[in-house]
């Protein structure tokens, strides 16, 4: 049995992504800090197909202490598709940025992702088949006002992951690494971003998609052969493209 891991999956994007492989038959270990909210996603699951088997793991990704403990703990599974979804953001200037929540945006967003991609690619890469697929956003490729430390993030994980993809690429590894870059999406993002118990998003967003949606493009971006799908932060079309970075290939000489 293979499985698919999505990390954030008790709500927003990381939710509908997993409803949204299990429309295509996938095993699923989903991992969140919200226990309920994974079983009812389990449930939902269930509903759709019945047949499939979900893992449950209960986890703060934001202490470095659970990271390496998560991924060894699958150790038994194989694992098809790893999706780093977990993640947070935060509008604040960066002198009022309240510094205990940033330190734990830090870990998840940039160390969490990091480590648990790199010891994926340690065990997978040379699995045909297999993929990572890191969520990004539309601000790690331009930097938003008052979200300066959280597009600061959301840069390294485009890097990171566009960088690796090609890594990979270079040395003729079988696995595939995608980032995928929303723009606006109806999640809680923007209650944990402000801090606030309520937000709604239609008549203070212009546009925006919902997270179904969103786990559609997923869907796209995972079934193509490119690097990145980014929300056009304009049109709001998304689009499937070839790196966006530079990558500079070392001298073999």
């Amino acid at each position: 049995m293979k499985y698919t891991v999505i990390t954030g999956a008790s709500s927003g994007i990381g939710y509908e992504t997993a409803l949204a492989f299990a429309t295509r038959g996938k095993n699923l270990i989903v991992a969140a800090r919200r226990t309920e909210e994974l079983e009812k996603l389990k449930s939902k699951v269930a509903d759709i197909n019945p047949g499939l088997d979900v893992i449950i793991k209960s986890v703060d990704l934001s202490a470095n202490t659970n990271i390496h403990e998560f991924y060894y703990s699958l150790q038994s599974y194989e694992i098809e598709t790893w999706i780093n979804n977990a993640g947070f953001g935060n509008f604040a200037s960066v002198g009022e940025q309240n510094l205990n929540k940033i330190e734990s945006m830090l870990h998840l967003n940039i160390e969490a992702l990091t480590i648990l991609s790199s010891l994926y690619v340690r065990d997978y890469a040379d699995v045909e088949g297999t993929q990572i697929i890191n969520i990004s956003s539309g601000g790690g490729y331009k930097i938003i006002a008052n979200a300066v430390t959280y597009c600061a993030t959301k840069f390294y994980v485009s890097a990171f992951t566009e960088g690796l993809a090609q890594e990979l690429s270079e040395k003729g590894a079988p696995m595939q690494v995608k980032v995928l870059a929303p723009a606006a999406t109806e999640t809680e993002f923007a209650k944990r971003s402000f801090d606030i118990d309520h937000f709604e998003y239609a008549g203070a967003i212009p546009k925006f998609h919902t997270a179904e949606q969103m786990a559609g493009f997923l869907l796209d971006l995972y079934d193509s052969e490119k690097v990145v799908g980014i929300v056009n932060g304009e049109t709001y079309e998304f689009e499937l493209r070839d790196p966006i970075f530079t990558y500079v290939a070392r001298s073999r000489n």
